[in-house]
């Protein structure tokens, strides 16, 4: 085991994948010599050389389009997109191509593919850096979306992403990446897809978030004492309903954390199974706490992302009800 940040964790992980596997290739802008905007491939390229980690130009479609077609014909490529903002102009190519073309085939063509990219705010990156547009994906039959909130899981998550078979889409909070540390085994674990942590026992009041809000979350939690069950979800799609349903049904009260604009988002859904499938365990309204239906601003960022007071506003007023 080695104390490890985010960025550690991902570059242990990618590192054991291309010393394990000849046929794992990492590719995306500036991720040789420079190791990534955030470091996180740093060293791999002179290990491992400009045939397995490599430079390629500044267009995302190409980046993705390169990464499916080696997928297609036996490779096993990690693809990087410098910031999820950018990602956009590959959409035709993840969403018509990556995610479908093993329904088109009937399951005679995979895509085992994992296209990583740092998302989300609380950088002062402004509007085109800090977008959190995981319900994008989390939309798309064929794609699997994965989200860590700590250095363990990060590891543990890329390395079970590289054997899922299927494309998955893997978020990196990028404030996170080097804002806490935790222990990580040196060698090769996984961390299921597709479950998600209870990281809190409580009977209180349910809070269910991920990625860059889960330490904001347990700090809250922590300093006001809150009887609460915190549930990380960890993977987008598919979401783990049970753990949902479970904490839904032990506490009745439910509130959903997540940086993402309020309309359409993971909270959204998240909300509809719960009215679906356990509203009668409820016993109060389920609350959401996220980002406004807004551009990502250059200032106030402390205004956007869900705070302390509206996390505890949220919390009191669920607690109180009735």
């Amino acid at each position: 085991m080695t104390e490890m940040n985010m960025v550690q964790a991902l570059n242990s992980a990618m590192d054991h994948l291309l010393s394990k596997d000849k046929s794992v290739i990492l590719l995306g802008e500036d991720i040789g010599k420079d190791g990534g905007v955030f470091r996180v491939t740093e060293g791999l390229q002179s290990k491992y050389g400009e045939d397995r980690v490599i430079d390629m130009p500044l267009v995302e479609v190409g980046i993705v389009g390169m990464a499916i077609g080696m997928a297609l014909t036996g490779l096993k490529p990690i693809a990087e997109i410098q910031f999820q903002d950018f990602i956009y102009t590959a959409m035709d190519q993840i969403i018509n191509q990556m995610a479908k073309l093993r329904y088109r085939s009937g399951g005679d063509y995979t895509v085992p593919m994992v296209l990583r990219t740092p998302y989300g705010g609380g950088v002062k990156g402004g509007l085109y850096h800090s977008q959190s547009g995981e319900t994008y994906f989390a939309h798309t039959a064929g794609l699997t979306v994965v989200t860590p909130s700590n250095p363990y899981d990060a590891k543990g998550l890329l390395l079970s992403s590289m054997e899922y078979g299927d494309p998955v889409i893997f978020l990196e909070p990028k404030r996170l990446y080097r804002s806490s540390k935790g222990e990580v085994p040196d060698g090769e674990y996984k961390v299921p897809i597709g479950e998600a942590k209870n990281i809190k026992e409580g009977n209180s009041v349910s809070i269910i978030t991920y990625g860059s809000m889960v330490p904001t979350v347990l700090n809250i939690v922590e300093k006001h004492k809150i009887d609460a069950d915190v549930i990380d979800l960890r993977t987008l799609l598919p979401l783990d309903i049970n753990a949902i349903l479970s904490t839904v049904k032990k506490t009745g009260k439910v509130v959903i954390v997540h940086e993402a604009p309020r309309t359409l988002g993971m909270g959204a859904e998240i909300s509809a199974l719960i009215a679906e499938k356990a509203i009668d365990s409820l016993l109060g309204p389920i609350l959401r706490v996220t980002g406004p239906d807004s551009p990502f601003p250059y200032r106030w960022e402390e205004y956007y992302l869900p705070n302390e007071k509206r996390i505890m506003k949220a919390v009191n007023s669920v607690m109180t009800y009735g």
